[in-house]
C-alpha cells in the first residue's frame, strides 16, 4: 500500500492543485513532481518567477506565497510503478476537513484527467454543502508520460487557468 503525504498549504491558500498520487520517485523522495523529467516544477517556476532548481522548501514556500496549495486526491493506493493506469484499492484524502481549514479556496485544478476523475468520484460527494469551491479545472498533465502535447502547450494551459483566478 502506498501512502500520499500532507498538502503544502498556508492557512490563506485560495487555489488548490490535485494530481492523483505521487510516482515512484516522488514518495521515494518525499517531494511533490520529484521525477526530474516532469514539468510541474519548470511550469510553476516560470508563472511564479523563481529558478526551478531551487532546493524543495523553498519551490514549496513560492507555491505558498502565491496562496496555491498542493495535494493529491489519493491518501493511498496500490499501484505498480507510477502510471495512474495502474492505481488500485484507492482511498481518498479528507477534503472535508481540508476545505473547513482552508475556507478561502474556491478554485481547484487538477494535474490531469485521473485526478479529475478521482476527485469527482469520491471526494467532491463527501463535502458539506456549504463547502463553495466555485471553479473546478482540468489542465494538461505535467507528467512525461503526458506526451500529446509539448512542454509550452502545457505552459500556456497552465498559465490561462491559473491567471482566470487571480
Amino acid at each position: 500500500m502506498l501512502k500520499s503525504f500532507k498538502p503544502v498549504a498556508s492557512p490563506d491558500a485560495r487555489i488548490l492543485i490535485l494530481g492523483s498520487m505521487p510516482g515512484e520517485r516522488s514518495l521515494q523522495m518525499r517531494q511533490y513532481y520529484a521525477w526530474p523529467h516532469n514539468a510541474f516544477w519548470p511550469i510553476m517556476s516560470q508563472l511564479l518567477q523563481f529558478a526551478p532548481t531551487e532546493p524543495y522548501p523553498k519551490r514549496c514556500q513560492h507555491i505558498t506565497a502565491a496562496k496555491i496549495a498542493l495535494w493529491d486526491v489519493l491518501a493511498s493506493c496500490h499501484r505498480t510503478g507510477s502510471l495512474d493506469s495502474n492505481i488500485k484499492n484507492e482511498k481518498v484524502n479528507d477534503f472535508a476537513r481540508f476545505f473547513n481549514l482552508h475556507p478561502q479556496i474556491k478554485a481547484v485544478f487538477f494535474n490531469g484527467q485521473k485526478a479529475h476523475k478521482l476527485f469527482t468520484r469520491y471526494a467532491l460527494k463527501t463535502l458539506p454543502r456549504q463547502t463553495q469551491i466555485l471553479h473546478l479545472q482540468t489542465l494538461p498533465s505535467t507528467s512525461p508520460a503526458h506526451a500529446a502535447i509539448d512542454f509550452q502547450q502545457k505552459l500556456n494551459a497552465w498559465r490561462t487557468g491559473l491567471n482566470s483566478q487571480k
